[in-house]
């Protein structure tokens, strides 16, 4: 007797799934696990929350529709290339499982930790028993097979990949919907049935797309520059970050201190090349929160003023130092600095220039356009996805708000003297 289980998700509406087709029976026993789970504690958009206060949906929702949309694409695949279906298990177990390997408040731990989340992903399919041992059940190759469309040094030449890592895979349709819906930021909606309904294959066996929807993914594209732009890269993003590796610099600067640290998170912070599966699960947003507050209340400065400024959203400030030359950043951040010392700041925990480059969408030539004559590139069947490539670099000076007055003053004076 077959089961249904059905999540109602604000994008994709009823996502359900039928045990009595043993593809989607894999993909209800992996959500079961205790490792999938703790993807509920991981917030998708990490600290953006601090600014759109509508941004705590988890790594688990949109892996579970990262999964909905592979299992659209691939219904309209096999309409096509009716062979394709010996990918179903491959494209339906990477499509959930691809977002695993995430630490706390997701990219931020790349950040803050030099975590991979990547590597991890491919780390627990390989060796984590409760998600190896489910996946072997349907294919003894399956966790192998799942792992390699992890790795990012691939290839890109095969359809399976291009639908887990590409320019516009199952990750980023889903991701971009979301996000944009969560944070409130609605600059468009994905035409996504569009996009599936044009593709089809190629002559070198990958996945295209046809003409007809080049304008369909010239908009995910324009929607992708704005969400990068106002939610990914926003100021309050790169100070929220600033201080969450500024918290990590003072604990191991001063490891001769007391502090209380649970096993797992000694671990991502003093012997990182040493955690284990059972550290990695152990670790998620609320543990690393439950941290954040205890070190707030217990710890030694500057640690505990870094710690209430994150909690408390009473962050540093930021300033936009693009324009000028480096060495007149310089000249600023010398600036800010003595101002710091001045008001009794860590100059070198509490001020310091963050830059960042914005990556204009990446070509890696793994989806083409195909017309059933001719192949060409994305770029090169459009003049606004050429655009789009395009990168940008962006520089903050970032220092605490007492000192905000003169450091605006200064940077205006540098402004008109320039």
């Amino acid at each position: 007797m077959s089961i249904q289980r059905i999540f109602h998700d604000p994008i994709h509406k009823e996502i359900i799934f039928d045990s009595g087709k043993p593809e989607e029976l894999m993909i209800m026993e992996l959500i079961d696990t205790v490792a999938f789970q703790r993807l509920r504690r991981i917030k998708q958009l990490g600290a953006a929350s601090l600014l759109f206060h509508g941004a705590e949906s988890s790594r688990f929702t949109h892996s579970i529709g990262v999964f909905c949309i592979a299992r659209k694409i691939y219904k309209r695949l096999i309409e096509i290339q009716s062979s394709f279906c010996e990918n179903k298990f491959i494209l339906y177990g990477a499509a959930l499982l691809h977002d695993l390997g995430h630490g706390p408040l997701s990219h931020t731990s790349e950040a803050i930790f030099d975590h991979n989340h990547e590597q991890w992903s491919q780390n627990l399919v390989k060796n984590y028993s409760p998600i190896n041992s489910i996946l072997k059940k349907y294919d003894k190759k399956l966790p192998e097979k799942i792992s390699e469309l992890f790795e990012s040094k691939q290839l890109f030449s095969k359809p399976l990949k291009t639908l887990i890592s590409s320019e516009i895979d199952c990750d980023r349709l889903d991701y971009l919907l979301r996000d944009s819906y969560n944070t409130g930021t609605k600059y468009g909606l994905i035409d996504l049935e569009r996009i599936i309904s044009a593709l089809t294959f190629s002559p070198d066996g990958n996945i295209a797309i046809k003409p007809k929807g080049i304008l369909a993914i010239e908009h995910f594209l324009v929607l992708r520059n704005l969400m990068y732009r106002t939610i990914y890269n926003h100021r309050i993003n790169e100070i929220s970050t600033w201080i969450l590796e500024k918290i990590i610099y003072t604990i191991k600067n001063n490891i001769e201190k007391k502090i209380w640290l649970d096993k797992s998170l000694y671990k991502w912070i003093f012997s990182y090349a040493n955690i284990d599966c059972e550290d990695f699960i152990g670790n998620d947003d609320i543990t690393f929160y439950y941290h954040l507050i205890r070190w707030k209340d217990e710890s030694f400065e500057p640690l505990s003023t870094l710690c209430k400024m994150f909690i408390n959203r009473d962050l540093l400030k930021a300033s936009d130092i693009s324009f000028l030359s480096k060495i007149k950043r310089l000249e600023i951040l010398a600036f800010a600095r003595k101002l710091c010392k001045s008001n009794n700041y860590d100059s070198e925990v509490f001020c310091g220039i963050k830059e960042r480059s914005f990556k204009g969408f990446e070509s890696n030539n793994s989806l083409k356009i195909w017309d059933g004559t001719y192949q060409n590139s994305l770029e090169n069947s459009s003049s606004l996805i050429k655009a789009l490539m395009k990168s940008k670099e962006s520089s903050y000076i970032i220092y605490p708000g007492v000192i905000k007055n003169e450091i605006k003053n200064q940077i205006s004076l540098i402004k008109n003297n320039c």
